[in-house]
């Protein structure tokens, strides 16, 4: 089913997650059981994020090097056909530019198509460590609504190389939102402005950014609204674990942290004491937003269900 099938048909909130590939040599019943403790809260969807390949270069003994694609996690496509098969749960899998020309992308999707899966989350993404900044592959799309775009048409029926007119895919396409907006743009409206250029390629839904203060997302929604963005928009949320990501969440991904949020956590003198504060502020977000009638309540697991088990027992 579609994700906007899933928000239509609902009742009530959705309870979502999404999951991180298993790193190189875990079992995937690793993953499983991270999962299996979530299922109690029948999620409607599983996103699965998709990373890229690294690189490394390496001495030739003459003065040359020589450029090693390392992967570090199993594949995306492979992940999805997995939860699908063992749950009967919808996965989202992302796709992003970096690293894929647009044949990779239609050989991707033609898999994705093949395995019955509806649902796919288009980002960009991030530059490899090797890159100072995002660098698209020659043959590839620099923006998310150019792949957007390429999507779209496979849903139409237009395939890169067919003469004719190929069987349509039938795609259900997600796009991010950032409530405190990208960190490459130079203000709130103009994020606004590449967000519905998403939308008009062929975006149905928006997943947004982390956040901790909830009227950032309230905000957002409105100006979305405000500027013709009439899209679902779907929070997304992650528990505070450490005292270190007092730092670490907003350099790693450019958010701001509520001082009543830094007051609590800076007072722990532990990181025990910190997921008992971040768990208690992240149960009193979901509470209201599920008050406010969100459509999904989407948790950031990074593939570690203890805390947002604990967080959804209280919510759901």
């Amino acid at each position: 089913m579609k994700v906007t099938e899933h928000i239509a048909k609902a009742t009530d909130t959705l309870f979502t997650i999404e999951i991180l590939p298993p790193k190189k040599g875990e079992d995937i019943h690793t993953l499983f059981s991270h999962i299996d403790t979530l299922m109690d809260f029948n999620p409607a969807f599983i996103d699965v994020t998709y990373h890229r390949e690294e690189y490394v270069y390496q001495e030739m003994g003459n003065g040359m090097l020589k450029k090693r694609v390392t992967r570090k996690r199993p594949g995306t496509v492979g992940i999805c056909a997995a939860i699908q098969n063992r749950y009967n749960v919808d996965t989202v899998p992302h796709v992003i530019c970096g690293g894929f020309s647009q044949e990779d992308t239609e050989n991707m999707l033609i898999d994705l198509d093949f395995l019955g899966i509806q649902n796919v989350l288009v980002l960009r993404g991030d530059p490899i460590k090797s890159e100072s900044g995002f660098v698209p592959h020659p043959e590839g799309h620099c923006y998310a609504n150019e792949l957007i775009g390429q999507i779209a048409g496979m849903n139409q029926g237009n395939y890169l190389y067919e003469e004719a007119s190929a069987t349509p895919t039938n795609f259900c396409i997600g796009a991010a939102g950032y409530p405190e907006k990208h960190f490459e743009s130079p203000n709130l409206g103009t994020d606004l402005q590449y967000l519905k250029q998403k939308i008009a390629a062929g975006a149905e839904f928006i997943v947004t950014q982390m956040f901790f203060d909830n009227q950032v997302y309230f905000n957002f929604v409105k100006l979305c609204r405000n500027n013709g963005i009439d899209v679902p928009i779907i929070p997304g949320l992650k528990p505070l674990a450490t005292v270190n990501h007092l730092t670490a969440l907003p350099k790693y991904f450019f958010l701001d942290i509520p001082e009543a949020l830094r007051k609590e956590v800076s007072k722990c003198k532990d990181n025990k004491q910190a997921r008992e504060v971040g768990i208690e502020w992240c149960i009193q977000q979901c509470l209201e937003l599920k008050e406010a009638g969100v459509p999904c309540l989407h948790f950031y697991t990074m593939s570690k269900s203890e805390m947002v088990r604990r967080v959804a027992e209280q919510v759901f």
